[in-house]
């Protein structure tokens, strides 16, 4: 789904998992990988260095086990329990990264609002730099595998010790 900009992705859903078991999620390298993509993909490795210009790296593996395509992205923004911003244009510590790692880079604004008793209004906007990457990225997966990993992420947390 786009926004009022045709250069974004948002993804926007309510959920039964509060915000801070939501940002734990998404926070913590145990805590991700079990579901951060669609399966039958897995993620076999996660790096957060959670602070502004801190790094963000999670590698996936398709079900044949071949590496898909990778590199660190970087923290622009934190708020705990509410919001996460990352980009994949930068590296850590805010490095430019060159153009040739991907086809294209994004911006993810997360943001995890308290909803009704305990839930979470759970928005993921992808902001791209033209209407054309983010059509490339929507018609890779987005809205579906956005969708999906949320859905995994919340049974995640449902069944799992958080601590």
């Amino acid at each position: 789904m786009t926004t009022e900009n045709e250069n974004d992705l948002v993804l926007e859903r309510i959920v039964d998992v509060s915000p801070e078991l939501v940002f734990k999620a998404w926070t913590t390298p145990k805590h991700l990988m079990p579901w951060f993509c669609p399966k039958p993909y897995r993620t076999v490795e996660c790096e957060i260095d959670l602070r502004p210009g801190g790094k963000f790296f999670a590698q996936m593996v398709d079900p044949a086990g071949n590496k898909l395509p990778a590199h660190p992205g970087c923290y622009l923004e934190i708020v705990p329990n509410r919001r996460l911003v990352w980009t994949s244009a930068l590296g850590p510590g805010y490095r430019p990264l060159d153009p040739a790692l991907a086809p294209w880079f994004f911006t993810a604004v997360l943001t995890f609002e308290p909803h009704g008793n305990g839930g979470c209004k759970y928005t993921a906007t992808a902001l791209h730099t033209t209407k054309e990457h983010a059509e490339a990225h929507e018609k890779m997966g987005f809205s579906q595998g956005w969708g999906k990993v949320l859905e995994q992420l919340v049974e995640y947390v449902k069944t799992t010790p958080m601590g």
